[in-house]
């Protein structure tokens, strides 16, 4: 058991984050701190927090995944965002209202919140699903923010859940990860593209699936003839804008390497 503890926490620091402790122990004092809420029921956080993965592991054959309350967290979240985006924009219309929800309730916004919360360092999941790729420790990040939300409402309701939702939204938006207003992402990422001497993105349509009304469009964005990152949509254009944030993202994760000389690789 030493070893295993020594490689998760090997593992940990490559990845930044620290997982819970295979001793199926959580620091719930620094949860609620991390949460800025009093716990009630900490099983119900326990069953939040704990991956699916970590039950073929857990010594605890009570132990339930957080499935089921990532799917009520989900619907929490909705209208919390829903209701928060009603009064704050008292101008805008139903489609720019639900388009602007989306942006803060998909997975990509629940991982950020989680990260935001250092979310990673309480999560019971197994040691082999910590070698999994970035996408996929991404969605177990967001889908234990949601089941968190769910547990928060079941145990505070929904007023400590809204507070909650909230708070990340505002941090979010405050620290600019997130925004309200709609981004061209094409038109930043051409400005910055040209600005780094890298030349004018090129994008290409590399996959479509479904039906004629209801096609889903996968994007790839080319810079000087590399893959700079891709973005799925339902038309081209939302497509191409998802793939743009993406490779924003990714010169911005290479800005200031080699004074700001290196250029991604393949």
């Amino acid at each position: 058991m030493t070893v295993l503890r020594q490689l998760l926490s090997l593992l940990s620091k490559f990845r930044g984050a620290s997982p819970a402790k295979l001793s199926e122990e959580i620091d719930f004092n620094r949860l609620e701190k991390t949460l800025n809420y009093s716990i009630r029921d900490k099983q119900i956080f326990r069953e939040a927090l704990s991956h699916r993965s970590y039950l073929q592991v857990s010594n605890d054959e009570t132990a339930i995944s957080n499935e089921r309350l990532e799917f009520l967290g989900d619907s929490v979240l909705n209208l919390v965002v829903g209701e928060y985006l009603f009064y704050r924009e008292p101008d805008a219309e139903e489609g720019e209202l639900t388009k602007v929800r989306s942006r803060f309730v998909n997975r990509k916004a629940a991982s950020i919140y989680a990260h935001d919360l250092h979310l990673m360092n309480f999560i019971l999941v197994s040691p082999h699903t910590m070698q999994i790729h970035d996408r996929g420790m991404e969605t177990i990040l967001s889908d234990a923010f949601e089941a968190i939300v769910g547990a928060l409402y079941l145990d505070g309701g929904y007023e400590e859940a809204k507070q909650f939702v909230e708070r990340c939204l505002g941090s979010a938006i405050q620290n600019g990860i997130m925004k309200l207003d709609d981004v061209n992402f094409k038109s930043q990422l051409l400005e910055q593209s040209q600005a780094k001497g890298l030349g004018i993105p090129r994008y290409s349509t590399i996959h479509e699936t479904g039906p004629d009304h209801d096609r889903t469009f996968t994007v790839e964005v080319l810079i000087e003839k590399k893959s700079y990152g891709i973005g799925t949509g339902k038309n081209k254009k939302s497509a191409e804008q998802s793939a743009a944030e993406n490779a924003l993202q990714k010169l911005n994760q290479n800005e200031g390497k080699d004074d700001g000389n290196e250029r991604p690789r393949n």
